[in-house]
């Protein structure tokens, strides 16, 4: 496995399973030079969403690094306000406009927002027929989201992407996703700007036995999950340093002891109690 690993989703189209997020990645320069500096690491993967208002900062960012459109894997969002006003097109449309792209690779519904999902579920499969985006999925679905999807759905999303790290492992929904072939994805693996992760104890002495920074440990052990995940840096050398992953494999043993630091507990907000 190297950093061109990618997974193959639902619909047989191939993800990067390491990419870059730029959640809180300032607009302008710093998202620029971020995604600049990411794709001349190799990484073919990077993951935005409109309510960021850095995806024109994204677009640029790809037309300085001079890698191809066709060679980068783009994930972008519909957000919570677009579902509420019926405006799911136009966010679409918008976000081509701030990419600079005619097509998205991945398309999802940012957050499950209540009485609005079908609508904007529908509109995605149209978008995803008419060959506008090569897959579909969802963000910060819980097992229940997803079941109330399915009975209205033609298409199965390709993709959950959820809080994920080792305090929040998210076995059961892991399971219940793999059992209808949908790849889950993480955001904020390394637990965020509130989260104590990279201080724990036992990750150290892990990090410790490979010669690796704790980052790199979380990182891989999202990867031998079969979990796609997006770190999100600003600085070149830990985005370099967060790509620094396929040069060693944590052992059975340690991938159980990480799974036993769950503590079920969120750093970012909670699916079924947020208020934006």
């Amino acid at each position: 496995m190297d950093i061109s690993a990618k997974m193959k989703l639902n619909n047989k189209v191939e993800m990067p399973m390491l990419g870059l997020g730029v959640f809180k990645s300032s607009q302008g320069y710093q998202t620029s030079n971020a995604v600049k500096w990411a794709l001349e690491a190799g990484y073919r993967h990077i993951d935005t969403a409109a309510i960021y208002g850095n995806e024109d900062s994204v677009a640029e960012g790809i037309r300085e690094s001079k890698v191809l459109r066709k060679d980068i894997f783009i994930t972008t969002k519909l957000w919570n306000e677009d579902m509420r006003n019926d405006n799911q097109l136009k966010a679409f449309e918008r976000s081509l406009l701030h990419l600079g792209t005619d097509y998205i690779d991945l398309y999802l519904i940012h957050w499950p927002v209540q009485g609005k999902i079908k609508e904007s579920w529908k509109v995605l499969e149209k978008l995803y027929e008419e060959k506008r985006v090569r897959a579909i999925g969802v963000s910060n679905f819980q097992k229940y989201h997803l079941e109330k999807l399915f009975a209205k759905a033609n298409i199965i999303p390709a993709v959950n992407q959820v809080e994920c790290h080792p305090k929040l492992n998210q076995q059961e929904l892991y399971d219940f996703c793999r059992g209808y072939d949908i790849a889950l994805e993480s955001w904020s693996p390394l637990g965020g700007s509130h989260g104590d992760l990279l201080d724990n104890q036992v990750l150290k002495q892990i990090a410790l036995n490979h010669g690796k920074s704790v980052a790199q440990v979380i990182i891989r052990w999202n990867l031998q999950r079969n979990i796609i995940v997006i770190p999100k840096s600003v600085h070149k050398e830990r985005i370099i340093e967060n790509a620094e992953v396929y040069d060693f494999s944590l052992t059975q043993e340690e991938m159980d002891v990480i799974l036993g630091l769950n503590e079920n507990r969120r750093f970012g907000a909670d699916p079924d109690k947020f208020d934006f």
